[in-house]
């Protein structure tokens, strides 16, 4: 099984101390098994751009995030699937940031679990798989 990881996954990794449990899954999991999103990695770039230690966060985006995973293009084809999803939202009158509906959209596209802490966002999304480990080990650190 593949994972695809959002934003608030990988930004765990790079804290000081990350949740312990999600560490110990995360080296579980095969290298060839880790994605992400293009999306993910320009709200990773955002965020360090807004940081006053943006170098330090750029370096670590670079060095630390990037050898680690396989990141998956925002293409036509994931394009189709986000305005599937985003139709079927606006037609339920649900409301969710362009990014999540684009990070979910390549997660169904792949047939990846997506892993993130952020799961009530995520889980309207039908046929879409969740991971909790993240959300799980938050609970328990």
């Amino acid at each position: 099984m593949g994972y695809l990881f959002d934003t608030d996954a990988l930004s765990e990794l790079l804290r000081p101390r990350p949740a312990k449990a999600f560490v110990t899954w995360l080296s579980s999991i095969p290298r060839e098994d880790q994605y992400t999103s293009a999306v993910v990695v320009g709200e990773l770039f955002k965020g360090a751009f807004r940081s006053s230690e943006a170098e330090r966060h750029l370096r670590n985006i670079a060095e630390r995030v990037l050898p680690a995973v396989t990141v998956l293009p925002y293409d036509v084809a994931v394009a189709y699937e986000f305005g599937r999803l985003r139709a079927g939202l606006e037609e339920r009158g649900e409301l969710l940031p362009d990014a999540d509906i684009q990070i979910a959209a390549t997660s169904l596209y792949h047939g990846l679990s997506l892993v993130t802490g952020n799961l009530r966002h995520f889980e309207r999304f039908e046929g879409l798989l969740l991971s909790t480990a993240l959300s799980d080990a938050r609970h328990r650190d």
